[in-house]
């Protein structure tokens, strides 16, 4: 029992650690979360004005990749690192804000969706604390999780932001990003009613397309990822862009497999997605 309570004693110990904050912005006014569930806030200078006024009507969700909270939370919130994020989930589950909701975060870089290129203007940005692929990409704790889904519930509810536009990094930059990764649990997420999910088609031997294809069947391909919302070309050769785009779509909606081939399980799952879509949902190919 004693044994136990000191493991217990020591969890909470250290889920309540103070958090870090960076020398630059320890003395910037704070301000009044956006989200009831803000356990804190940490601001960062590193934000501008939506473009046209833009409001958002999208959730970006990223890990970290760092290799602890401290480096994190000083490279989002420091100034001169042009990055940051609307908000921060420690692993632990407690919530931190870093710029208002009204504000553009500099969280996804060069980024494309449904056939806008600023996605920093109508997006928020949430930073999930995770050492990522380059640092063992640990699982996602359960409350941790648990604090994700309550923080985009809110967003979604406040925002009106459908469930088709919760994403990942990779979704919206798939040359550059792998976050959140193919540990993230989008099923869970999906059945608390954040983000667009079907099951998986199972994976199965048959006729796939792949990097270097070029026919008629490689542009109908191309065409139903870019109706679905990414960025990829619909000129019938499978090249670098599309093979990017098809591994992004994997790690998100089909990550018992992460080739970058467009096999049978990969296309019937994008259909599934594409046919599950609201009606005016899709992008329009010639609209690019």
């Amino acid at each position: 029992m004693a044994s136990g309570s000191s493991t217990s004693a020591n969890a909470d110990s250290k889920r309540q650690r103070a958090l870090p904050v960076p020398r630059a912005v320890a003395d910037l006014t704070t301000f009044t979360p956006d989200s009831s569930i803000a356990s804190d806030v940490i601001p960062s200078m590193n934000f501008g004005e939506r473009a046209n006024n833009r409001q958002p009507d999208m959730i970006v969700l990223h890990y970290t990749g760092m290799p602890d909270v401290e480096g994190a939370i000083t490279q989002l919130c420091t100034p001169g690192t042009e990055v940051s994020a609307h908000y921060i989930v420690l692993e632990d589950g407690r919530i931190v804000q870093c710029v208002p909701e009204s504000k553009r975060a500099w969280h996804a870089g060069v980024s494309f969706w449904a056939g806008e290129d600023d996605i920093n203007s109508c997006s928020i940005g949430v930073e999930i604390v995770n050492r990522g692929h380059d640092w063992g990409y640990p699982d996602f704790p359960l409350r941790q999780i648990a604090a994700v889904i309550a923080l985009c519930r809110g967003i979604m509810l406040r925002r009106k932001v459908p469930s088709h536009r919760v994403l990942g990094h990779s979704d919206v930059a798939p040359a550059r990003k792998k976050d959140p990764g193919e540990k993230f649990p989008w099923h869970s997420l999906a059945n608390s009613g954040v983000g667009h999910w079907v099951q998986p088609a199972p994976v199965v031997r048959g006729d796939a397309l792949m990097l270097g294809a070029i026919s008629d069947d490689v542009a109908k391909m191309q065409a139903a990822f870019a109706r679905y919302g990414y960025n990829i070309p619909t000129h019938g050769k499978y090249d670098g862009a599309t093979m990017e785009a098809v591994t992004a779509f994997q790690r998100h909606f089909r990550p018992e497999r992460i080739d970058g081939i467009a096999d049978r399980s990969t296309m019937a799952t994008l259909h599934a997605l594409l046919a599950s879509l609201p009606q005016d949902a899709t992008t329009a190919t010639d609209a690019r």
